[in-house]
Formats: structure tokens, sequence, C-alpha cells
């Protein structure tokens, strides 16, 4: 059985019919939990609503570092935060490829999610681009020594992703690993530890091959974990089941519920 441990189901193109249908084609392909993640506090009522009534999916709260523009106070942000049904803080993060305009923003909001994630005992959601050394440097700075994380859609070097692991992070790797252009990211995730990683999809954007140029659903996840299967020689179930595993560790859930953290 697999999981999508980042999908942004509110952000699908779908009616909620629609939207039922994607996940049910996902179960049918064992895709067993979806963890949906939230961009912006400012959405989060409206993304609970269209996920709440869907027992296997999961949901997190945070400001992307790209959606600066409807920013939060930290006061804010840890209400949401503590609500019981938030099982991660973020997505949060650094990313100096598409906004570097707004650095001190992004990380000022970084450090405030790093501490609401301490607060809370709640892993953090990471989002990272041409951001590397401010991102290791500030959670080595801020994050509290029981806080977990995983740093999503991972395109950065081996030496970041080590870093990460020693602070007890995982590695979660979307479809672009499927991509032509992803050579060096390939050889990055045939060295990181099989207990270490995570799969996604970070639908509706950046669906794997073979379905480039359509919208990415939770269901293409196992093209994902084929693809790295492969990478990795092992096989799609052992695969499947050590990512599984690793989703419902870090983020304290046992089937579709919340349990008491281990941090």
């Amino acid at each position: 059985m697999f999981v999508d441990s980042h999908c942004h189901l509110d952000r699908l193109k779908q009616g909620p019919e629609a939207l039922a249908e994607t996940l049910d084609f996902a179960r049918t392909r064992g895709v067993e939990h979806f963890l949906c993640v939230c961009v912006s506090v400012n959405d989060y009522d409206s993304m609970l609503e269209t996920v709440s009534n869907f027992d296997d999916v999961s949901v997190s709260c945070g400001v992307h570092p790209l959606h600066q523009d409807e920013a939060c106070s930290f006061e804010e942000l840890l209400e949401k935060a503590q609500r019981e049904e938030v099982v991660a803080i973020g997505e949060t993060g650094l990313d100096y490829f598409y906004s570097p305009e707004s650095k001190e923003v992004q990380l000022t909001s970084f450090v405030d999610h790093i501490k609401v994630a301490n607060e809370t005992k709640k892993p953090l959601i990471i989002h990272t681009r041409d951001a590397r050394e401010d991102t290791i440097n500030l959670l080595r700075e801020h994050k509290a020594s029981h806080t977990k994380g995983v740093l999503h859609c991972f395109t950065e070097s081996l030496e970041m992703a080590q870093a990460a692991i020693e602070m007890d992070f995982y590695i979660s790797i979307s479809g672009i690993v499927t991509f032509n252009s992803a050579s060096e990211l390939r050889e990055v995730v045939k060295a990181i530890p099989l207990e270490r990683l995570l799969i996604e999809t970070d639908s509706p954007w950046l669906a794997p091959v073979p379905h480039r140029g359509k919208q990415n659903q939770p269901g293409y996840v196992v093209e994902v974990a084929e693809f790295i299967a492969d990478l990795k020689s092992v096989s799609v179930q052992e695969l499947a089941e050590a990512t599984t595993q690793n989703f419902y560790r870090l983020f304290s859930l046992a089937g579709n519920k919340r349990v008491a953290s281990n941090n």
C-alpha cells in the first residue's frame, strides 16, 4: 500500500464529486492515505471543508514561502496549528529561485513555523529551492531537539539531504525524479537510505512520466514509487512498505488517526 505524503487536493481543478472519484481511483491503485498540505492559513478553513468527509485524508497548516502576500501572524498560525486535526506545520521554507526579493519576509515566516512546530510537537513540511545554506542553518539554530520534519519535493544536493537526515528529517521525492532532466536528482535518490524516504505527487502539479502535461493526482504516486524502486534496485512492495511506515512514523499517525507523539 502507498501513501501520497504531499498533495493539494483543494487546488485540483474539479468539483467535490470529481474529488471523490479522484481519491477512489487512487485507492484502487493501492494508495491508502493522503496528506493535504496547506499553502495559506487564509485558505485553511476552506481546504479543511473540502477534505473533511474523507477519513483517509490528513491536513497540515502553514504558509508557503511563495505565498507571503497571505502571511499571518505567529499567534494566528499557532492557534490553527494547535487544532487536533492538524498533523503537521507547513508547508513552509525558503524559495530564492522564484522570489528572491521576498527573502527577508520568508526568513521571518520560516522561523515562526519552526517555533510553532517546536511548541506543538508537530513535524515541519519544508519547501526549499536555491536556499540550501539558509534552510539548514535556520533549522540548526531554531529547531528543538524533538522537532522532526520532511524536505518535500526534494531537488537539492545529497549534502543537503544528509544534513537534514542528521536532524531527524525525511526526504520526499516527487514525480520530478522521472523527468529526463533529473539525472542529478536520481543519483541523490539512489544514495538516500530507504528508511528516510517518502513519496509524493505534489498534486495538481508535477505529474510524473508518463502523465506529464496532465493535471497530477494522488493515484500517480504509484508511478513515482515504481520509478524509485527501480532506481534503488528494490521491489515496489518493499519501497511502498518502507515509505508508508516512514510516513506514519513521522506524522504520528495510525491508520487515519493521529496518535500521541513520540517526539
